[in-house]
């Protein structure tokens, strides 16, 4: 494929993926927990293939094209040790919600800590992304769940179900 005609199917690949990123965000919105999850794992059927199968082959052959890579930056540096949860909160609690979201695919740290968020957002119960995030930390220090990558970097880390 020539290069113009690669630049041009770019532009409206990342034009594609910035759509959905919005269609995610909205879909973030539904009531129904099981309408929000099934829209979800439907977007997540177009969305990894444009990522890993269509952008990689473009880039590929055409690297150049490739947007630069963000850095990876720590999020949170907060231990399980040093969390104090509200007394309407239990570390099974958060568990749950954590395990109920992991699959046995690698999916983002920052995906599984932002949906679990906003479900304990949902139901008025004051706990932070940090201390979310700090849990799945734990989790996966005691082999509870897996990790890849350093899992302080949200955006650059995955977790699974072993």
């Amino acid at each position: 494929m020539d290069r113009k005609l690669a630049a041009e199917i770019n532009k409206h690949l990342l034009d594609a993926a910035a759509a959905l990123r919005r269609a995610d965000r909205a879909g973030q919105k539904l009531t129904s927990e099981d309408e929000r999850r099934a829209f979800i794992e439907l977007l997540a059927d177009v969305i990894i293939p444009l990522h890993f199968e269509l952008l990689r082959t473009l880039y590929a052959e055409h690297p150049d094209l490739e947007p630069p890579h963000e850095p990876p930056r720590i999020v949170s540096t907060l231990r399980w040790e040093k969390v104090a949860l509200p007394p309407t909160i239990t570390a099974a609690d958060i568990d749950a919600v954590i395990f109920d979201l992991l699959k046995p695919r690698l999916q983002k740290m920052a995906k599984v800590v932002g949906e679990a968020f906003m479900r304990f957002q949902a139901q008025s119960i004051p706990v932070s992304d940090e201390i979310i995030a700090a849990r799945i930390i734990a989790l996966a220090e005691t082999g509870r769940i897996e990790g890849a990558g350093d899992l302080r970097k949200w955006r650059h880390s995955e977790v699974r179900l072993p």
